[in-house]
């Protein structure tokens, strides 16, 4: 049932402006005694039996719920991301539930980023345009997720209403290890800033890393280094009241 699951935030963290930027929506299943499941764990299962479109539904109405009444209480907390697995995008029309999710909670489309994973965008083969288009056109933001694993066209960062890239955290993590990795990162950083695109860097874990990415032009992080996904209270806790003062 879907009572057994819950979302978690993680922080997206501006380096330039040392501040929360937005937040990224992450399912768990909750279970008894233990600490929750991660979606590795549980998507392949809801994919395989029919329910990911019923979960997907979910998670898009409680993360748009969850913005509004952040919003409501006066807390400027950026964009909420929200992650389209690339089986509800290959079956289904998930423009009619957003349209229908920021209808039901009053949220403007412009606070909603859709990350779709690169090598499930390529999937779509032809679709890919029309697809883009069509959310693009309800006022969202749309980010590519796992971006440099999809071994794909870089044309289509030309064609497509993209505003962001999340450079996949198998990059991050071997950063400051690995010099033929680090050039890899620091070349995609500037495809990007050449395109007027949002990089986002993922798994950033050290400061090291955080600190190479800021001098080579990544201005957004997410991971570990900044904080770990958080029930709504804790996040709200957290930084709610940051820059009150």
């Amino acid at each position: 049932a879907l009572g057994e699951f819950v979302l978690h935030y993680q922080p997206l963290w501006s380096l330039g402006q040392d501040r929360l930027v937005g937040v990224e929506a992450l399912v768990r299943l909750k279970q008894p005694n233990l600490p929750p499941l991660g979606p590795a764990e549980f998507i392949p299962v809801l994919e395989d039996i029919g329910q990911i479109e019923a979960l997907g539904d979910w998670v898009t109405r409680e993360a748009c719920r969850q913005a509004r009444q952040w919003l409501d209480a006066g807390w400027e907390f950026g964009v909420m991301a929200i992650n389209l697995s690339p089986v509800e995008v290959a079956r289904h029309p998930v423009e009619q539930r957003i349209r229908s999710a920021l209808d039901e909670s009053g949220l403007p489309p412009e606070r909603i980023e859709l990350e779709i994973t690169e090598s499930g965008l390529m999937e779509q083969g032809a679709r890919a345009d029309e697809f883009l288009r069509r959310l693009h056109a309800l006022g969202v933001r749309i980010a590519i997720d796992d971006f440099g694993t999809g071994y794909s066209s870089l044309a289509y960062l030309r064609r497509f209403p993209v505003n962001k890239l999340k450079i996949d955290r198998g990059f991050i993590s071997e950063l400051t290890t690995d010099e033929r990795n680090a050039r890899l990162v620091d070349s995609i950083l500037q495809l990007g800033q050449s395109l007027g695109i949002e990089m986002l860097a993922e798994g950033v874990e050290t400061e090291a890393q955080a600190r190479h990415l800021r001098s080579h032009g990544c201005h957004t992080i997410q991971g570990y280094f900044i904080s770990p996904p958080l029930p709504a209270d804790q996040l709200w806790e957290r930084y709610s009241r940051v820059g009150e003062d």
